[in-house]
Order: C-alpha cells, then structure tokens, then sequence
C-alpha cells in the first residue's frame, strides 16, 4: 500500500514512515501467526497451496494495534469522509474493534458496528449492531480479514446498505488474489494491505 500523499496533518502513529514499520511488523506478525503453507480446501470449495487464518493475528495486542493504525491511516486517505467501519461477523469483528480505538486515540473517531450472519432471532431481528450510533446515509468502510472470492464481503455491502448506510470502501487485510476483488469492485472500490504475493511467490 502507497502511502504517498497522506494528510499533512495526521498524528505522529500515522506518519509515512510510522507506517511504512507498520506494515513490516504487521506482515511478519501475519506471517508467522497466521500463515500455513500446506494444502487446504476454502470455504468456496477451492483448493489453495496456502491457508491464511488472519484472526490468530488480530486478536493479538500487537495485531490490534498495528491493525488499527494501518487501517486508519488507509481510510483517511481513500475515504476520509468515512464516520463509521464494520463488516461480517467473525473476521471483521477485532478488525472494526482495532480501527476504531486508533481513529478515537488518532483524533478523528470512527464507531463501530457489526454484521451478523443471521438476523437477530429476538428483540430487533436485525442483522446490524451498533445503529444507535451511526445515521441514516452515512459513509462508512466495510472491513474485512481475508478475500477470496469476495461473498462475504459483498454480503457485508449488501446488508449495511439495506441497513441505511452509504458503503464508500472495502478494505481487507489480504486479498488471495483469486477473483474476489473483481467481485467486490462491482460494488464498492476495495482496497488490500496484503496480497498473495507477500506469501507466497
């Protein structure tokens, strides 16, 4: 990821050269925590050379804080009209908690919200948590951990625009290189720290 042209006046964590470590720090992290070479079958049926499972990295302290700084600073700068970040339950979860405790201690906060793969059974029966705090229209990022072929993804569009809101960005932590982006793009630009070729040649 580029980090040309940042804002002047972002904090001392998001400076170019902040995260230019960053991202170092986060691939190694993603590399040692959550990187398996070995032959697997995808959720999509697919079967792939390489597994990544992203959570054993963004539930750490580390991942977290490196998660947030870097997702941060790539909304500021492909969507800074953005007020909120969510995405499908269970990835996106530690992803949107990360982003929006960096954007609060970065200076310009973004709340948080959930999408559940199932509506709620009782109470409100809807498939999004966190609408309290957010507004009818609003900009908001769709976070993701890991693209594929981009179905859940789009599914996390789908159900924050039937829930009101004004989707401007998908930001994922890797894109698989598999399709999934051409996918997504038909709905909303989407933007990858990682890819494939950062694990595998």
């Amino acid at each position: 990821m580029s980090q040309a042209a940042l804002p002047a006046d972002l904090p001392a964590t998001f400076t170019p050269d902040k995260l230019e470590g960053a991202s170092r720090q986060l691939l190694a992290l993603l590399t040692q925590k959550s990187f398996q070479k070995r032959e697997v079958v995808l959720s999509s049926g697919k079967k792939s050379n390489f597994y990544i499972d992203c959570k054993q990295s963004s539930l750490t302290a580390e991942g977290h804080v490196l998660i947030g700084q870097l997702f941060c600073a790539a909304i500021q700068k492909h969507a800074p009209e953005a007020k909120a970040v969510g995405g499908l339950t269970l990835g996106a979860d530690p992803l949107a908690s990360a982003t929006a405790m960096a954007s609060y201690l970065g200076g310009r906060p973004l709340d948080a919200f959930l999408i559940r793969k199932e509506a709620k059974g009782h109470g409100t029966e809807q498939y999004l948590e966190g609408m309290s705090n957010l507004e009818a229209g609003m900009p908001v990022v769709i976070l993701e951990d890991v693209v594929t072929t981009g179905a859940s993804t789009i599914k996390a569009i789908e159900r924050a625009r039937a829930g009101g809101l004004n989707v401007v960005l998908a930001l994922t932590l890797v894109d698989r290189d598999e399709g999934g982006r051409q996918a997504v793009e038909e709905h909303a630009p989407l933007l990858a720290l990682f890819t494939r070729h950062d694990f595998v040649s």
